[in-house]
């Protein structure tokens, strides 16, 4: 694994611990101390849409997103390579418009903040756009080297 790899993989861990702390640690304030955690709840919102945004890089890098091994398999040789390289420029297209479309929201959304604890909605913008933007560059490097070519196909 290369260190960038390494590095979002600690990053995403430590959302994942986040997004368990936090609603255990507002359960055992709320019925141990009698304590309110406030904003508990907004944290927990940030933290997963963090996570899942900031590992679609790492999702697509390991071949682990939804695929249709099966129909791929089925497929001829040639008609397959074909295949996954409209698949590859589609995500690029796709992915680069996403991100693109994120950047424009975050300039307009400069401003705003959720309501409780005040965290700016770039943050969850940015890590919509870094997901997206990362994206992209793993879409790029498979166009040279194919994602896991149909290892997820069930035998």
């Amino acid at each position: 694994m290369r260190l960038p790899e390494r590095v979002l993989t600690a990053v995403v861990a430590v959302m994942v611990a986040g997004l368990v702390l936090v609603p255990t640690a507002q359960v055992i304030m709320r019925n141990v101390f009698v304590l309110p955690f406030i904003g508990a709840e907004e944290l927990t919102r940030f933290l997963l849409i963090c996570l899942v945004f900031c590992a679609y890089p790492l999702v697509v890098q390991n071949g682990e997103n939804i695929v249709m091994g099966e129909i791929k398999a089925a497929l001829p040789s040639r008609l397959r390579a074909v295949v996954n390289i409209s698949i590859s420029l589609s995500a690029i297209a796709i992915t680069v418009f996403l991100a693109w479309v994120t950047a424009t929201n975050i300039s307009k959304n400069l401003s705003n903040a959720t309501p409780t604890l005040g965290i700016p909605f770039w943050i969850f913008l940015g890590a919509t756009l870094f997901g997206f933007a990362g994206a992209v560059v793993v879409h790029l490097i498979h166009l040279r080297k194919p994602p896991q070519a149909d290892k997820n196909v069930a035998v």
